[in-house]
């Protein structure tokens, strides 16, 4: 089967994090070290009925990985996300101010 098609067949309830070959790269966290993540992957679970949350490299592609919490404002008022959470606090896109560039910055991405 060509790749294209092998991308598009369900392997698994969370295909995101599903590789072709049926694995999966998992990081738990547990209770005792990370109180406040679990916490929050325990409400998802409540929520959606699924314990996993997809951990990503936070960036666009063709840019450096986000490092300061001026890079994650910046790529998240640039993209389609709708929530960002930094730490302790919680971003909805709706509620910021308009977001304003002078050129188009996808135009400086190399998308080869």
């Amino acid at each position: 089967m060509p790749m294209l098609e092998r991308l598009k067949v369900k392997r698994s309830d969370i295909p995101a994090v599903t590789h072709l070959d049926y694995s999966a790269r998992l990081q738990t966290v547990n209770k005792m070290d990370k109180p406040d993540y679990h916490a929050v992957i325990s409400e998802f679970e409540k929520l959606t009925g699924c314990a996993v949350l997809v951990n990503t490299s936070f960036n666009v592609r063709g840019e450096p990985i986000v490092c300061t919490p001026q890079d994650a404002y910046k790529c998240f008022m640039r993209t389609e996300m709708d929530v960002l959470v930094l730490e302790n606090y919680i971003l909805y896109k709706e509620e910021q101010p308009p977001w304003k560039e002078d050129k188009d910055w996808r135009s400086e991405l190399e998308l080869d």
